[in-house]
């Protein structure tokens, strides 16, 4: 398929002014003690094991068959799911439809680094992961020899992408009527040695990325579940981290999965309420107009018999 290269471009040989700050320049050990206060806060006021709170509606494009947006304060996610359609290029009948997913980063989203038009590897990385997320979560048999198109646009990057788009997905492909079997939520975790940061922001994934390869757990987890059915649809590991580590971590992120739920389906209700309202106040438009076309039509009637 085609990729969308409409962007909103800067000057290619634009820098971002946080290059020539000190902050810039700062060393692993000051940036990590900058991560935490005396009093074990991070910078946002959250603790460790506190996530960011989620904001989620739905209707957000309107040339799309189902669409949403999510918000965790400053990353801000659209994704725009289209009707399925048969899989260009395809010689042999697949059994199992497909899902083809593309995310892509707005220029201006990233705070370190502007994003090009082309797609990076991060991108394609994050694509890949999408896909291999909400496949288990859609009932494809039910559409053989087709593929569904998921659109993700990242508006804003403060951490925690990937999560934020599998549950802007998940919620889209609920608004499209895609048939699934539960709705999908995610969540991760950074890990710097013995502390755990739950729903990181970008600075804390930087600093994970950063950290020095001697040290005994780091990395990112990322867990997608589906939690009705008490299934794990995905689960991703970036870094280096003994046994006893990422098990405490599953614990912490199927607990944050669940937490998403009730939320999900609150939007989605309230989703449907909205259609309703909107067909019962368009049925009643119909009636009043077709009323006053017959009541102008008994008018012509009279008219004619009179004359």
């Amino acid at each position: 398929m085609p990729l969308d290269y409409r962007r909103f471009n800067g000057p290619e040989d634009s820098v971002s002014y946080k290059r020539f700050t000190k902050a810039h320049s700062k060393t692993y050990d000051e940036l990590y003690k900058e991560l935490l206060d005396d009093n074990g806060v991070r910078k946002d006021g959250r603790a460790l094991a506190e996530a960011r709170s989620m904001f989620a509606r739905t209707d957000m494009v309107s040339q799309a068959k189902g669409s949403a947006y999510v918000e965790l304060r400053k990353t801000k996610v659209v994704c725009s799911v289209f009707d399925p359609r048969e899989i260009p290029h395809q010689n042999e009948f697949s059994q199992l439809g497909q899902i083809f997913c593309e995310v892509k980063f707005a220029p201006f989203s990233c705070p370190r680094k502007r994003r090009q038009h082309q797609p990076d590897a991060e991108e394609k990385a994050l694509s890949v992961a999408l896909r291999k997320a909400l496949e288990p979560t859609v009932c494809r048999h039910m559409f053989p020899n087709y593929q569904v198109d998921v659109f993700i646009y990242i508006l804003e990057h403060d951490g925690a992408c990937l999560p934020a788009a599998i549950n802007a997905a998940g919620l889209a492909l609920a608004d499209a009527a895609v048939p699934m079997y539960d709705v999908i939520t995610s969540c991760s975790i950074a890990v710097i040695g013995d502390k755990m940061f739950v729903d990181p922001t970008e600075n804390e994934e930087h600093l994970v990325l950063l950290s020095p390869q001697t040290a005994t757990n780091h990395g990112i987890v990322t867990l997608s579940m589906l939690s009705e059915l008490k299934q794990i649809s995905d689960f991703t590991v970036v870094g280096s981290m003994d046994v006893e580590c990422i098990s405490k971590a599953m614990t912490i992120l199927e607990k944050e999965c669940g937490k998403l739920v009730p939320l999900i389906q609150k939007v989605l209700v309230a989703n449907v309420l909205k259609c309703i309202e909107q067909r019962k106040r368009l049925e009643e438009e119909a009636n009043e107009r077709e009323q006053a076309l017959n009541a102008k039509m008994e008018e012509w009637k009279r008219l004619l018999n009179a004359g």
